[in-house]
């Protein structure tokens, strides 16, 4: 496998991590027993060695970051010559009697802490020692590496039935795939030449934007706001796919909408509940939106723009929250994602390495002035899965967080339920628990079943 320049994006998050602010995706994965063996069968699978022989048969985790010297100041992603998967996959057992808590308590301490630079940028933790053989895996990888997408299809390895699938050369290295091109006559170089020129003044809109867009003051972030401590706070809820649709079917619009909404009540039923004053003004959440089209395999690096949204926390309807997500998405679409200040991800394309390189510390805090808290939905495989044969129960994602920021939101749907994953600093948002709790109440609000199996439900005033 021969190196690969990192894509601007990925240099950019490259460079914009500190010690303090690691920028690394995560999902913490539930998995039932493993079946039971029966006559003849040799029993359940050694989990460690499983997960360590799939993950090291994946191409792109055996890549590490290294200085290019052209581009000047750019990176490449090149083969690890001294690889040893034994370095990224180990095993914890937990004592405790709540092991779902136990896990999760884990793993915001171990999100807290960066992956090494100097190897390929990825963890896996096996979570072991439930009293009925259920399990937990813990996987963390850099941002650089991956978008949400992308994490996605490299994670997906693991599971068995992506796994069984996968060619790999003797020996159990990944075939690499030669690369072909042809120079462009000389029209395809006029249609490059249009390309590069619109970009450019699209680029220009985007940084207008940006600026417009940047919000000077703290009064929407009172609640979320304080200096970024470094530390931890995970929290998991589980929201029923089937009460989403239904209220999307009564109420118009897209399921994304409706979880939009969710997070807004949430908030503000979270606000209250810490006797804080709402906001002055609504908080602003950053929505990523993929740039890969549909029905094509994911390439590598980082292909994302997206949306800002403000999220109705001042509004004290359910109904009226989720009817202005819905205007402010409309507006969104419209617009396109290579439009509006929150496709400030596009104009990485248009920096020289250089200036990702030596910019990273100035604009590592430019986060808090565009946006408050970011919200992303992070899509899995539909299909049933699983690892050595116990089935995956649930899959909580986890969004890194930048400087100035101490919230991310980020939701999967899986098996008939959104799983959603709370990253919180752990100064700023102690409680990310009673965060987590109120999603649920939220949705009983706009769920009119629920209205009518419990009585109108009404907000705090």
């Amino acid at each position: 496998m021969s190196s690969e320049l990192l894509a601007p994006l990925d240099l950019a998050f490259w460079h914009l991590e500190s010690p303090a602010h690691p920028l690394h995706l995560g999902a913490l994965a539930h998995f039932g027993p493993p079946p039971a063996p029966t006559a003849g069968d040799p029993g359940p699978p050694d989990l460690l060695s499983l997960l360590a022989r799939r993950a090291a048969a994946v191409p792109r985790l055996r890549t590490r970051v290294q200085d290019v010297l052209l581009p000047v100041g750019g990176a490449a992603w090149a083969p690890d010559p001294d690889f040893d998967v034994r370095r990224h996959v180990h095993e914890i057992a937990l004592t405790g009697a709540d092991f779902r808590a136990e896990a999760t308590r884990l793993a915001a301490a171990l999100m807290e802490r960066p992956v090494a630079r100097g190897l390929p940028p990825w963890e896996m933790y096996l979570l072991s020692g439930a009293p009925d053989g259920s399990f937990a895996v813990l996987v963390k990888l850099h941002h650089a590496l991956a978008d949400g997408m992308r994490a996605v299809a490299i994670g997906a390895g693991i599971f068995d039935e992506i796994a069984g699938g996968r060619p790999t050369a003797p020996g159990g290295r990944p075939r690499s795939v030669p690369h072909r091109s042809r120079l462009p006559g000389p029209g395809r170089l006029l249609g490059i030449a249009r390309d590069r020129i619109g970009d450019l003044g699209r680029a220009v809109e985007v940084g207008a934007s940006v600026v417009r867009a940047g919000r000077l003051d703290a009064r929407a972030t009172a609640a979320l706001a304080a200096e970024s401590s470094g530390t931890r706070r995970i929290a998991t809820a589980t929201l029923p796919l089937d009460r989403i649709h239904r209220i999307r079917r009564t109420s118009g619009g897209t399921a994304n909408d409706v979880l939009l909404a969710v997070v807004a009540g949430a908030l503000r039923h979270w606000i209250d509940g810490r006797g804080l004053p709402l906001p002055g003004a609504d908080p602003r959440a950053l929505v990523p939106v993929s740039r890969r089209r549909p029905g094509v395999t994911a390439g590598p690096g980082n292909s994302l723009s997206g949306y800002l949204v403000d999220l109705p926390v001042t509004e004290p309807d359910p109904a009226a929250r989720l009817a202005a997500v819905r205007r402010a998405m409309d507006r969104n679409k419209a617009a396109g994602p290579h439009r509006g200040a929150g496709a400030v991800a596009l104009l990485a394309d248009r920096l020289h390495p250089l200036a990702h390189r030596f910019g990273a510390p100035l604009a590592s805090g430019a986060a808090r002035l565009l946006f408050d808290l970011l919200v992303t939905q992070v899509p899995l495989p539909r299909s049933a899965l699983s690892l050595g044969g116990a089935p995956l129960r649930a899959l909580f994602p986890m969004a890194p967080l930048a400087r100035g920021q101490s919230l991310a939101v980020a939701m999967s749907p899986y098996g008939g339920h959104v799983h959603v994953g709370l990253v919180a600093d752990g100064v700023a948002v102690p409680d990310p628990e009673d965060l987590a709790a109120a999603l649920t109440g939220e949705l009983d609000l706009l769920d009119p079943l629920a209205e009518t199996r419990a009585g109108p439900a009404r907000d705090t005033p």
